[in-house]
């Protein structure tokens, strides 16, 4: 097999397997006999990547197709981008090896708004011109999806089309429109302007943008007569007849998540306000029960992992999560498969399901409680009580488990001192909860884990238009919590607030901000989501030298009748209903969960999942 590496160079690196391909359950084609070849790019390295689930779904949803060649590329690590740029060596695809600027389509997702400098990077190194202005017939179509494609404006000179929701929804019928026109010899821009048919679709070429003197947007105007004004996402109504994979693919070194992943929903119920995936996600839309059992029996099989994961945004919100959990555990204990439960709700948990899942595999716990007090907890519509936190804790140490994990932000909406002591309070009080079980019961002493996220105000949240606080406003907080905990047994730690600052200006920037983006890139800024790598003072010259003030868009609270970056894009859930609940949150009101009571939200537009389930 042709290697675009030679051995000399892989060998010399950190992770050759990185750079290889060749994993179980990959698909292997022939190039030559395809009509479209699609690189699914991932701007992180390797081991992110193959962790993501979106990934593994879509590769398989692309391959089952005859006609398409759906390859992997990810970012390549230092060591490795530095000699393929030495020996003139073009990012390439895994599977088949070769450039990927030969590509048809050229894919990214986006998960977090410091991979940008990534995008830009694997473009370059791919030979493929950035800016899309300057890229040919000749050139692939750069499209891009992922949650942070729901604020495609910092990055839309450098992108083609945006994918805004979920892929199974429209990648057939774009693909095959696609194969159409190239075999007629039309032209890309011929393709761009037939996918202005389709909701869910942004292509930025098609939309022009005005400001105001104070710097404000004046107005996104299409100037297409085709565009729509407003693009709305695309959701898949019925998970249980959508594509899921039947198997995984496994590589062959670690990665990130190493084990089986099995999707119980999408969407969530719960509103939390600073959460944009609860809202760009919506409605909820669950997998049957038995529709989940025989996934992760085919997953099982077909990969030798021995872990399985539940995820969604809210697993312990599943309707039949106990009886799913049970009866995976039932099917999968004697043969030595875990279960793996990601952050859960305190407030609905079982000492019974905990007690089974330590008999296959001890582990630690995680609680995302958030806030310190039970009055910002009701601003952020947390909806869980300081009992609830202390309950679930208390009946995960008597069942056995030695580790919690804590979740907290800082720089919450309305956020006080008072809140902040709160959170290394609250940690004390678990502690004291574990004394309180017979010393002949707690044989060994535990571990709270407190680690606490920057507020980074996100589109389509009701906090979307909110301040959010300086890296040092986020440092002072940090260290205010800190200097308050007063147990051994509790570890408290917090991002790096440069990042944070950073991802603040990125998540609410507008087209303008693109050129500060290049020019970090410029200034050899890259995997800045890596704290080790990350260098804020190069950040800084990019924004200056393009005369650009990042506090413009993360430290400026915004009104209600200010155009946003994103207004012309839809996620169902209605700029009212934000603006609603953003009120209730100043008034610390919180609003009951879909399956309580649904609040409008907007989300019944999509005629599908939670909005039209039986009660």
């Amino acid at each position: 097999m042709y290697k675009a590496i030679p051995d000399e160079i892989l060998l010399d690196s950190e992770k050759p397997a990185r750079y290889i391909g060749n994993e179980i359950n990959v698909v292997k084609k022939d190039s030559e006999k395809v009509d479209i070849r699609f690189a699914f790019c991932f701007p992180d390295v390797y081991e992110v990547g193959m962790s993501h689930l979106g990934l593994q779904i879509l590769y398989y949803f692309l391959n089952r197709r005859e006609d398409t060649y759906c390859e992997r590329c990810f970012a390549p690590w230092i060591d490795m981008e530095e000699k393929m740029r030495q020996n003139n060596i073009p990012l390439f695809a895994l599977e088949s090896q070769q450039p990927i600027k030969n590509f048809d389509f050229v894919g990214f997702t986006l998960q977090y708004e410091l991979c940008y400098t990534n995008v830009i990077n694997m473009l370059d190194l791919a030979g493929i011109p950035i800016y899309r202005k300057d890229r040919t017939e000749d050139d692939p179509i750069i499209i891009c999806g992922g949650s942070c494609a729901y604020n495609p404006e910092p990055i839309a000179d450098f992108v083609d089309m945006f994918y805004l929701g979920e892929g199974e929804v429209l990648y057939d019928k774009i693909l095959d429109i696609y194969k159409q026109y190239k075999k007629e010899g039309r032209s890309k821009q011929e393709f761009l302007e037939r996918m202005l048919d389709f909701d869910g679709l942004y292509m930025p070429q098609f939309y022009d943008v005005t400001y105001k003197e104070n710097g404000q947007i004046d107005a996104i105007t299409p100037n297409n007569p085709k565009a729509r004004k407003v693009i709305t996402k695309v959701i898949v109504k019925d998970l249980d007849k959508v594509f899921y994979p039947e198997k995984q693919l496994v590589p062959l070194i670690e990665v990130v998540h190493d084990r089986v992943t099995v999707e119980l929903f999408r969407g969530c119920i719960r509103g939390c306000r600073f959460c944009q995936a609860g809202f760009v996600y919506r409605p909820v839309r669950e997998k049957r029960f038995e529709t989940l059992l025989k996934q992760a029996e085919s997953l099982v099989k077909s990969s030798g992992h021995d872990e399985i994961s539940l995820i969604s945004l809210a697993t312990s919100d599943y309707t039949c999560f106990h009886e799913l959990a049970s009866g995976l555990l039932d099917e999968f204990k004697n043969k030595e498969i875990s279960i793996s439960l990601p952050s859960l709700r305190v407030d609905s948990f079982s000492l019974d399901l905990m007690q089974k899942i330590q008999e296959v595999r001890k582990s630690s716990l995680t609680f995302a409680a958030e806030a310190g007090t039970q009055r910002l907890r009701d601003v952020i519509n947390k909806n869980i009580t300081e009992d609830d936190i202390l309950n679930g804790c208390k009946l995960a140490f008597e069942g056995g488990w030695l580790k919690v994990k804590m979740y907290f932000m800082l720089g919450l909406p309305t956020e006080t001192d008072e809140d902040l002591i709160g959170i290394a309070q609250l940690c004390d009080k678990i502690v004291e909860k574990f004394f309180e079980i017979p010393k002949e019961d707690r044989p060994r002493p535990i571990t709270v884990n407190a680690s606490a996220s920057c507020f980074v105000p996100k589109p389509f949240t009701p906090f979307q238009w909110d301040a959010q606080d300086t890296y040092e406003d986020f440092s002072r907080k940090g260290q205010l919590v800190k200097n308050n905990i007063k147990r051994k047994q509790v570890r408290f730690t917090y991002h790096n607030t440069m990042m944070s600052s950073l991802e603040g200006v990125m998540a609410r920037g507008d087209r303008r901000i693109s050129a500060a983006i290049y020019r970090a890139w410029q200034l050899g800024c890259k995997y800045d989501g890596w704290t080790d790598l990350f260098d804020y003072s190069k950040w800084q010259k990019a924004f200056n030298d393009t005369g650009i003030d990042m506090s413009f868009y993360a430290n400026r609270l915004r009104s209600y009748d200010e155009v946003l970056p994103w207004d012309h894009i839809s996620v169902g859930v209605s700029k009212k209903f934000l603006i609603e609940e953003r009120e209730k949150a100043m008034r610390a009101e919180v609003t009951p969960n879909c399956r309580q009571k649904c609040s409008n939200c907007g989300a019944k537009r999509f005629g599908g999942g939670v909005c039209f389930d039986e009660r």
